[in-house]
């Protein structure tokens, strides 16, 4: 079976399923920068003494990044484990206790509230070291004052403290990754252009994004600011960038896909400004995964579309999957022999592109992706559903800022809607708010009708070794 991945979706590897890797460069989730330590959910106050202690207790400059980047590498993996399923605990314990309070008159809820569904152990990730397979390194100037320098950051703008520091030692960083940062470091000090460290003060070379499958493929999308340079210009040091890494001593890094955007913008897409392959394949494909996402995926099938054991065979759930925020689609071709229909929806179109080409190449053909707004696509697909659609089960992985209103109120709408699976990577935001509307009592002046939901099974999954955030599943049922 294969799939296609795009930079902008987290969705590559599932066992037995091959990822089709795009060179697109939308905001993606899981690049590794100092920004991480700001997303420790109920650690937040752990993670501020971190911060300070980085600082003021005489550490290293790898010891500062590392305690930014991979905040828990001092515990070991078991006592990672327990601080992660006690933080999710005390999540879901916050939210049994506002839906509580919301179905008493007091609208007080308990300190201590224990979750009052099962919370299972925290599913642990089979790779603990160099598991990450995207890392995006920036460019500024480092410990000893040169600008040239690739790394993560440690310091603030705010601060005026910032150091790029190598990330060599980060411990869920793969080493094909730490190659191609320190081959991109040595090539732009040897080129006679300056780096781009604030647009408005000129320069050219920016960061480097990497990214790695099971089988060692490794693809690098440079990105370069043309300033004033003419296009023949820029030509000259792309041919440089080619030879230092095909015949330079870049070439130790045996890059399978090399490709350069030129943008005037800090983030923009491939229509905006296309990605130019200069050396390579224009895609890698992922085929097995051994790792974390393997977990997670097949979990969410499972607690979406369970199989009922008859004898020696499995009975197939019939009914249609509506998979919401589908991204590349792997939740639903994962699911898809499970069901009769898969029908998926995402924002970004080249995600959408790729689902459709994910299912053709998996030969599965009960699956159909919807581009655009699920808070626009979803209520008028509801009215479809309503004829002939069977058993109905939701899915939903919505980024931080969690579902849309509008997206909660059709769900909640939709009678024939009795299972829903919600995804979240960071529960105690936006997402609260989410699970707090899927369950309530009904409420005309938010225009919240239906049936309300009630959360029954939680299961955390750790996708993310030596760091405190971890991914939820919370299954709702009704």
């Amino acid at each position: 079976m294969s799939l296609t991945a795009t930079c902008s979706r987290s969705v590559m590897f599932i066992r037995r399923n091959t990822f089709y890797l795009r060179r697109t460069g939308l905001p993606f989730s899981t690049n590794v920068s100092p920004a991480d330590k700001a997303r420790a959910g109920s650690h937040k106050r752990w993670t501020r003494r971190q911060r300070k202690s980085a600082w003021t207790d005489g550490l290293s400059w790898e010891e500062r990044l590392a305690d930014a980047v991979t905040p828990l590498w001092r515990l070991s993996y078991e006592e990672q484990l327990e601080l992660k399923q006690n933080s999710q605990q005390k999540i879901l314990s916050e939210l049994s206790g506002s839906l509580s309070a919301d179905l008493r008159s007091d609208f007080t809820a308990p300190a201590t509230a224990k979750p009052n569904f099962p919370v299972l152990s925290v599913l642990p990730s089979p790779v603990r070291d160099g598991y990450r397979n995207k890392s995006t390194f920036s460019v500024n100037r480092g410990v000893d004052g040169n600008p040239k320098t690739v790394g993560f950051y440690v310091g603030t703008g705010r601060q005026g403290n910032i150091v790029c520091v190598n990330a060599d030692h980060l411990l869920n960083m793969p080493e094909k990754h730490k190659l191609v940062a320190r081959c991109y470091q040595d090539f732009i000090r040897l080129s006679s252009l300056d780096p781009c460290l604030l647009f408005h003060t000129g320069g050219h070379w920016r960061e480097v994004t990497v990214r790695t499958n099971a089988q060692g493929h490794t693809m690098a999308i440079v990105y370069f600011h043309p300033q004033m340079l003419t296009a023949e210009e820029v030509a000259v040091h792309k041919e440089e960038l080619v030879e230092y890494f095909t015949r330079g001593p870049g070439s130790a890094c045996q890059l399978d896909s090399l490709f350069f955007q030129e943008s005037t913008m800090t983030r923009c897409t491939h229509e905006e400004s296309p990605y130019q392959l200069l050396h390579g394949q224009p895609h890698i494909y992922e085929e097995v995964n051994q790792a974390a996402a393997q977990v997670l995926y097949n979990t969410v099938r499972d607690l979406c579309v369970p199989v009922t054991e008859e004898g020696a065979s499995q009975s197939k759930t019939r009914g249609t999957l509506l998979d919401v925020c589908c991204g590349t689609g792997a939740i639903g071709i994962i699911a898809s022999p499970r069901v009769d229909r898969v029908i998926g929806i995402e924002l970004v179109e080249q995600a959408v592109r790729d689902a459709t080409h994910n299912a053709a190449l998996n030969n599965v053909e009960n699956c159909e992706f919807l581009p655009g707004k699920a808070e626009v696509v979803l209520p008028a697909l509801m009215t479809q559903l309503s004829f002939g659609a069977g058993v109905l089960t939701a899915v939903v992985n919505p980024s931080r800022a969690g579902l849309h209103p509008r997206v909660v109120r059709a769900l909640r709408k939709q009678a024939a809607i009795r299972r829903l699976v919600y995804v979240s990577c960071k529960p105690d935001g936006e997402a609260m708010r989410n699970f707090r509307e899927l369950c309530c009592a009904p409420d005309q002046e938010k225009k919240l009708t239906g049936q309300a939901f009630s959360p029954t099974l939680a299961v955390p999954v750790d996708m993310f070794p030596h760091t405190p955030h971890c991914e939820l599943l919370l299954l709702f049922e009704r």
